[in-house]
């Protein structure tokens, strides 16, 4: 499959290990502030005198943020470089982060949330440009889930860690925590090698490009309604716990069965890239999709919110991870813009999932929401696969 499932032969690239080490901990960092607000929605509402809605446009706009900041981080590394605007975003994160951690009200912790998601929002796509730049086509999705590993890592210690350390010492010593990492890994990561790089065409002509491009399209496609039914409903995986009577540390182990899946089922992927064409990789992702929300859409149960992570972490490092080695793929000339716009229209699609089952979330309906994420995810995991055939089918 031309573009999609070339030869393995080739070898890594020289350095190629130690980069992906400090790329995976950019990103891991990035999606464990990410995620960390999610087992502590009810504690902030608790404290600040809001409603579980109130707070939940906090983590709204942080994912609004950081999938509309993502063209302009393409741009600005275009400019600077890569590492420059990791380096420069982490910071920039790492300072709204501590900011928000004495936020006194729910409309100043969704600014500073919203800054910092924006900020956040530079580091996945410029580590997904650099595995683009610097990896072989023929074994890029193994590197690509490996970061997606390593970003479900950060999910996982989010989920858990965060609701215990939340139990301990408060919402606000979480986000801190995160916050530090940040402001470190924004230091640490100047033994990151900038990739040579050189741009065909301004931003405006590279956007055309890309946009014209019906393939890519059909991609931004698919990954607007994967971040509407994987990340944004996610967020109200804890709350469904908690509705039980279960505590915060409770809540935020089972919300941590979505990193553990990835995290192991990742391991699953990589012999599987070469083998297996990424359409059936695809394919297997959205079943297991589909069978990650069948369980809390039957009835929310400690168990059903455990099993059905795990499963939902499956299909994205099946699923992700193939959309993901597409999307480097498919406008190979203009890569950096392309995966800008997936990135951006991921987390668009994570801010409108977000965002549409918050009212049914808070009214307590959990069951319809999920119910309602099922038959979307059922549509997704029948299109993916069909659309890669058929791409491939251009591409002989």
């Amino acid at each position: 499959m031309a573009g999609l499932t070339p030869p393995t032969a080739e070898a890594e690239p020289e350095g190629g290990r130690a980069a992906l080490r400090l790329l995976r901990l950019a990103v891991a960092t990035s999606s464990l502030d990410r995620f960390a607000i999610s087992p502590l929605l009810i504690a902030i509402g608790l404290d600040l005198g809001a409603s579980l809605a109130e707070v939940a446009v906090a983590a709204s706009a942080y994912f609004l943020a950081y999938g509309l900041m993502q063209p302009v981080w393409g741009m600005l590394g275009d400019r600077i470089g890569l590492v420059r605007v990791m380096r420069l975003a982490l910071t920039l994160a790492g300072l709204a982060g501590l900011a928000s951690a004495f936020a006194p009200s729910v409309l100043v912790l969704a600014l500073l949330r919203t800054v910092a998601g924006g900020c956040f929002g530079a580091v996945n796509p410029a580590g997904l440009v650099y595995v683009g730049d610097t990896w072989p086509a023929g074994i890029r999705q193994r590197a690509l889930v490996d970061v997606a590993a390593a970003t479900s890592l950060g999910v996982a210690v989010a989920t858990a860690g965060a609701g215990a350390l939340g139990d301990v010492a408060g919402w606000r010593v979480v986000l801190a925590v995160t916050a530090v990492i940040a402001l470190v890994l924004g230091v640490v990561l100047r033994r990151l090698r900038e990739p040579p790089r050189t741009r065909a065409s301004g931003p405006l002509r590279a956007l055309a490009t890309v946009l014209r491009e019906r393939w890519a399209l059909v991609v931004l496609a698919l990954v607007f309604v994967e971040g509407a039914a994987v990340i944004g409903v996610l967020t109200f995986v804890a709350p469904a716990v908690q509705s039980l009577g279960y505590g915060t540390t409770v809540a935020g182990l089972a919300a941590a069965g979505y990193g553990v899946g990835v995290v192991l089922l990742s391991r699953a992927v990589r012999p599987l890239v070469g083998r297996l064409s990424t359409a059936r990789l695809a394919g297997i992702g959205g079943a297991l999709l589909v069978a990650g929300w069948a369980p809390p859409a039957v009835a929310v149960t400690l168990p059903t919110a455990a099993v059905g992570g795990l499963l939902l972490g499956g299909s994205w490092a099946f699923l992700h991870s193939s959309l993901q080695n597409w999307a480097t793929s498919v406008v190979p000339r203009e890569r950096a813009t392309m995966i800008a716009l997936f990135a951006a229209t991921l987390f668009l699609g994570s801010a409108v999932g977000t965002a549409v089952a918050s009212h049914e979330a808070d009214a307590g309906a959990y069951p319809l929401v999920f119910r309602v994420t099922l038959v979307v995810s059922a549509v997704l995991a029948v299109a993916a696969p069909l659309a890669l055939t058929a791409y491939r089918r251009t591409q002989d």
